[in-house]
């Protein structure tokens, strides 16, 4: 891997992961205590234990991590320092030069690999179908402490703080005119971004809606009840993960950091639960796609460095935001919750775009890339 980054330019950086750490995983992967197999026959206690054997048996066995590597150094990335963090992104220049700008922001347990399938389309329309007039240029960062991004050495790394360096990566990489958009915690800082609303910010597009009124009544529509229904069954079944982030994630990193089975399994959950795949993560994404993913968490060791945003920004980050600058939305039906046009309505003062899709969930780039193809482009075609 490269150098890190030493000042404020932009540096090529080339991933050549050392063979010793490759060497280091195959070992790992062929020393595993296996935990006792669950009592049901079904996800309720956690991944099943045959489920993650065949995910880890493809890992040391046919799965090849140079592919995926050759894949990002192919793209084009490149590193620069932001308020003292090394930030890694991927820039992709369309060859249409009137392209908007764009960037794109992922979430836990994401990376940039969850957008690798719409990079060609939004880029190189024409190559795809499309039209050059919704060509984008595309920057895709890695958040701090995420992927190949540097890891903070300081408490306050909030939503609120990479916003802010988003903008500064805009504009360093010349763009003075460009839009946003983001789900997951991408989504919260995609969401920040608007409510900071810098100049040059035309407007942004989420797949996460941050739209719930600080107080309810009890006269809901079906959609507004809906989506309570929703966050009621998260926090009772689903929201462990992100009460153990939020509160300990030190502590939790010790299991991440010795474990590729623990790491792996932790995320391989994520993709069960939040994708659109009838009960199975395969009937959405591959087993390597999968293991592309959790490699840019177990390589750089960042399994606690990113569970620490939600402790920084977990509590309070999630309640509706006041948005003042154009915003498209785009709802896929199996996603943590589908939010409800009423209350969006309510915070975002130009909703210019929405959408419920009939397909996909939480992972709308990596699942539907397709669809949230098409999604970016309708909504953008409103600010060109």
């Amino acid at each position: 891997m490269s150098a890190t980054a030493n000042s404020e330019q932009v540096e090529p950086f080339i991933l050549d992961v050392p063979e010793s750490q490759l060497e280091d995983l195959r070992r790992r992967l062929e020393t595993i205590r296996w935990p006792d197999q669950e009592l049901v026959d079904d996800w309720s206690q956690g991944a099943p234990l045959a489920k993650v054997w065949a995910l880890v048996d493809h890992w040391r066995g046919p799965y090849d991590w140079r592919r995926c590597e050759r894949i990002l150094n192919g793209l084009g990335q490149y590193r620069t320092r932001i308020d003292g963090v090394d930030i890694h992104f991927l820039h992709i220049r369309s060859p249409h030069p009137d392209a908007l700008p764009l960037i794109l922001s992922h979430g836990w347990p994401g990376s940039v690999i969850e957008f690798l399938k719409c990079i060609g389309p939004l880029s190189d329309p024409t190559a795809h179908g499309g039209s050059a007039a919704d060509a984008f240029h595309l920057v895709i960062p890695s958040l701090p402490g995420y992927g190949f991004s540097g890891k903070p050495r300081e408490t306050g790394w909030t939503v609120q703080r990479i916003a802010r360096a988003w903008h500064v990566l805009m504009g360093r990489l010349g763009y003075s005119r460009y839009v946003a958009q983001g789900g997951d915690w991408g989504a919260a800082i995609t969401t920040a971004m608007g409510a900071q609303r810098p100049e040059g910010l035309a407007a942004i597009h989420l797949n996460l809606l941050f739209v719930m009124p600080a107080q309810i009544d009890g006269n809901l529509d079906p959609a507004e009840a809906e989506m309570m229904t929703a966050l009621a069954y998260y926090q009772r079944w689903g929201s462990g993960y992100s009460t153990q982030h939020a509160s300990r994630p030190q502590t939790l990193g010790y299991g991440l950091a010795d474990s590729p089975v623990g790491q792996a399994a932790w995320i391989y959950e994520k993709f069960k639960e939040w994708a659109d795949c009838d009960g199975a993560p395969e009937n959405a994404l591959s087993h390597d796609e999968m293991l592309d993913n959790i490699m840019l968490y177990w390589l750089p060791n960042t399994g606690t460095s990113s569970a620490r945003l939600y402790w920084e920004s977990f509590h309070g980050a999630f309640g509706a935001t006041e948005l003042d600058l154009p915003t498209g939305c785009s709802i896929f039906p199996k996603d943590i919750y589908r939010a409800p046009k009423s209350w969006a309505d309510r915070c975002m003062r130009q909703l210019i775009y929405w959408n419920e899709v009939d397909r996909g969930g939480h992972f709308a780039a990596f699942e539907q890339p397709s669809l949230f193809v098409q999604e970016i482009r309708k909504c953008f075609q409103l600010m060109r």
